[in-house]
């Protein structure tokens, strides 16, 4: 028996200054326009009074209806401006769009193809970008348009303004560097602002740069690990999705680190693009708020 196709939901992402009776306002609005509740999580920095909500709904309590979703956006809006909130509300209908920007290792690719084509990751990709073109054959194996957009320091501005025009006619909505060995440019980043993530090693800043896992062997390093995080202009300094480590010993060589950080690498990429895709997460200045187990 094939598995039941998920149900439609909007989701409602709310921050705003902490002050009685939130929840109960919010949740009062909804329940007045006759909307099942199917989750509903906050968290409150009490040290900053800051108040964070998550709220999903039965999408089709809205009947589908484009006039119906702008209609209740405005609604909300009307709710959200006394409370001062910062707020933005997520359809699951249409899956959202991701493209992956690769150069030449595969594991990160790899895991999330086969993640997407299982349904863990609720999007569609519609174009993988490389300025290499070892990894087109992984693109043709998984049916996907691969575009090969060689970058050079003289030709950089250039190469981005063709990976602009291929996002903006696939009508992206989340760019994914899955090992993507080249820095965006500020103007990207802050056009893309919230949309880019990134993984790297955990161990970063003492081991930045060529052959990582190499130096943190010569180092004795007794633990390894990955972050992933938005990306912004001050590099590898966004605000931070997701970490994982994994503890390693004198026994393991050079080749074991990479082995055992590709794992990692793979699993932190995973679970932050997961967490974006299923609106968990609320930006906070450079931290996060992430809702939900993941």
């Amino acid at each position: 028996m094939a598995p039941k196709a998920p149900i439609p939901t909007l989701v409602f992402l709310v921050r705003c200054p902490d002050r009685r009776g939130l929840v109960a306002r919010v949740s009062t609005f909804f329940a007045e326009r006759g909307f099942n509740v199917l989750d509903c999580r906050q968290h409150t920095d009490s040290r900053r009074e800051t108040f964070f909500m998550r709220i999903q709904l039965d999408a089709r309590d809205l009947g589908g209806s484009e006039p119906a979703r702008a209609e209740l956006e405005a609604a909300f809006g009307e709710l959200a401006e006394p409370l001062e909130a910062d707020w933005s509300m997520h359809p699951s209908e249409p899956p959202a769009r991701m493209a992956i920007l690769v150069t030449r290792t595969s594991h990160c690719l790899y895991d999330l193809l086969l993640r997407q084509r299982e349904g863990e990751l609720p999007c569609e990709i519609p174009l993988i970008v490389s300025n290499r073109k070892r990894l087109a054959p992984v693109a043709k194996q998984f049916g996907i348009p691969y575009h090969h957009l060689p970058v050079t320091p003289e030709t950089k501005p250039e190469q981005e303004a063709a990976l602009r025009r291929l996002l903006a006619e696939a009508r992206v909505d989340l760019v994914v560097l899955a090992r993507y060995m080249q820095v965006l440019s500020p103007p990207f980043v802050e056009a893309w602002a919230g949309r880019v993530i990134n993984i790297h090693h955990g161990f970063l800043p003492a081991f930045q740069g060529a052959s990582p896992y190499q130096r943190a062997h010569r180092h004795g390093v007794k633990m390894i690990g990955a972050t992933a995080h938005y990306v912004t202009a001050e590099l590898d300094e966004g605000p931070i999705l997701e970490q994982d480590t994994v503890r390693v010993t004198h026994e393991d060589g050079p080749d074991d680190l990479v082995r055992r950080g590709r794992d990692v690498e793979r699993q932190v990429l995973a679970r932050a693009v997961k967490a974006h895709l299923e609106h968990r997460v609320i930006l906070d200045g450079r931290r996060t708020v992430i809702f939900g187990g993941i």
